[in-house]
């Protein structure tokens, strides 16, 4: 995939932090301003908008295949560790960071 450069000014986003925030934008964990930021980088990127589209359908698909059943916990906790993992990889934000965001769509999942 290549990736784009783009100037940090203010309400540009460049892929590294596009991609690092997909599922946060898929889950509406976004502020709004955020949200239309990255929506405006990932509109305009071909790369960013084919991997967004692909993380859509992936999400969708998990949605209809576990059909409002619950993940098991050991299911739970390496999806988190994971995701996680990733998130911090690729927008270098620390643990502490990561986990609220899990926790925050472990809940509202579990609702």
């Amino acid at each position: 995939m290549t990736v784009r450069d783009e100037s940090n000014e203010t309400g540009h986003v460049n892929c590294d932090d596009a991609l690092a925030e997909i599922y946060l934008l898929l889950d509406k964990e976004c502020t709004p301003e955020r949200d239309a930021q990255l929506r405006r980088h990932i509109e305009d990127c071909p790369p960013c908008l084919e991997e967004y589209g692909i993380d859509e359908q992936i999400k969708q698909l998990l949605a209809r295949k576990c059909g409002g059943e619950h993940a098991p916990a050991e299911l739970k906790n390496r999806l988190k560790a994971s995701i996680r993992n990733k998130v911090a990889e690729r927008s270098r934000v620390t643990a502490s960071e990561t986990d609220a965001v899990m926790e925050r769509t472990t809940q509202r999942t579990s609702d």
